[in-house]
């Protein structure tokens, strides 16, 4: 029996490329089967149609998720966890995502590991996992407990090599491991990302032919540029390979320097670092035993220090847009098609195209005011 067919229409439709008016797209099941003037589509087919402001455009896919729902996903590594921090952030338009496991022991990090393959093919949203650490730098720890960093153990090539069913995305600094521990990792799909690091140029240069393809937060806890040492971020955006996340909140990095950033070589994505009280109902949480408020939208540690970030995607998109000046199709691009792109997932994810997982958004501008989203076709409460 073939799958029942429905559409969602909308004035303006954002297909991952082009900008399309007064288009429908053609659901069947969990796939898009069609891209069609909204005149040619048969009467006989059921279908949404958005208000007329409305856009619609791929889902968000954001790869760096530390929490949300008040749920922290390193205090629950668990399917249910994971579970309750997509549906916080598809709110925002986040239709998939990599639930992200701070720097923690061995022994959670396999719990992580093990959690996210048993809900990867059966919850959508759920793309894989983005492990921060431990392998990081001491001298930039960011939010990372010092304690809690180390280098990697035989132990630990065997849990991030194994056959997977869904991405991974690993952050280390690249000074603390060897290139052979990068390479094994590339070598095997996973994607390897300097973060919380002091490597020099010459080693980020070394790190990116071993295997290496993106940049966590880039500016953020890494050696900044000198005039004499152009540390990551000179290799970053040298590189018309590499992938570079961008936390625009207009807290993390200055726009200035964003806007520098995107004058690079390298390709943007747009993440949240979203700690759990995106979408929850609490101002604070408990992190290693700390706990962080939510203060003027940031999140913040008794001193005042950063912690993640109070964001989410949507606000991502439409900050783009007003302090970087980036057309909102960009913006959108840097949303869903880039990061689906840098995941290996470009085949599927981050287009409405025919063939592609039917994964939408609407919303209306220019606040990015979202009103509905679609995951594998079903459209979500």
């Amino acid at each position: 029996m073939s799958e029942r067919l429905h559409a969602v229409a909308a004035r303006r439709v954002f297909d991952g490329t082009a900008l399309r008016a007064d288009s429908a797209v053609v659901i069947a099941g969990d796939t898009i089967s069609a891209l069609v003037p909204r005149s040619e589509l048969s009467a006989a087919i059921p279908c949404v149609d958005l208000p007329a402001k409305a856009w619609l455009a791929p889902g968000f896919i954001d790869i760096q998720v530390n929490g949300g729902g008040d749920v922290l996903f390193n205090d629950e590594p668990t399917p249910q966890a994971m579970r309750s921090i997509a549906a916080a952030h598809r709110k925002f338009g986040t239709t998939s995502l990599l639930p992200t496991l701070i720097s923690d022991s061995a022994d959670k990090m396999a719990a992580a590991c093990d959690a996210v393959e048993r809900l990867v093919g059966i919850e959508p949203s759920i793309l894989g996992i983005h492990l921060e650490g431990p392998f990081l730098s001491p001298e930039k720890p960011g939010v990372h407990d010092p304690r809690a960093l180390r280098q990697p153990s035989a132990e630990d090539l065997a849990l991030l090599t194994a056959p997977r069913r869904g991405a991974m995305l690993v952050t280390l600094a690249p000074e603390r491991v060897s290139l052979e521990f990068i390479a094994s990792l590339a070598a095997v799909g996973v994607r390897v990302s300097l973060g919380h690091s002091m490597a020099t140029y010459a080693q980020t240069r070394e790190a990116l032919a071993a295997g290496l393809n993106s940049f966590t937060h880039l500016f953020n806890a890494m050696r900044p540029l000198d005039a004499r040492e152009g540390g990551p971020i000179a290799a970053a955006l040298e590189s018309e390979q590499a992938w570079f996340g961008m936390i625009v909140d207009g807290v993390h990095v200055a726009p200035a320097m964003l806007r520098l950033a995107l004058r690079g070589r390298a390709k943007p994505i747009l993440v949240t670092d979203a700690m759990p009280p995106v979408g929850g109902a609490q101002s604070s949480f408990q992190l290693y035993g700390e706990t962080i408020l939510v203060r003027d939208d940031r999140c913040v540690r008794s001193d005042g220090r950063l912690a993640g970030a109070y964001l989410t995607m949507a606000g991502a998109v439409g900050n783009c847009v007003r302090l970087l000046g980036v057309p909102l199709t960009e913006a959108l691009r840097f949303a869903s098609a880039h990061p689906a792109a840098m995941l290996g997932l470009d085949n599927k994810l981050g287009r409405i195209a025919p063939g592609f997982r039917a994964d939408m958004v609407a919303f209306e501008e220019p606040a990015i005011k979202v009103l509905d989203t679609w995951v594998a076709g079903n459209r979500q409460a």
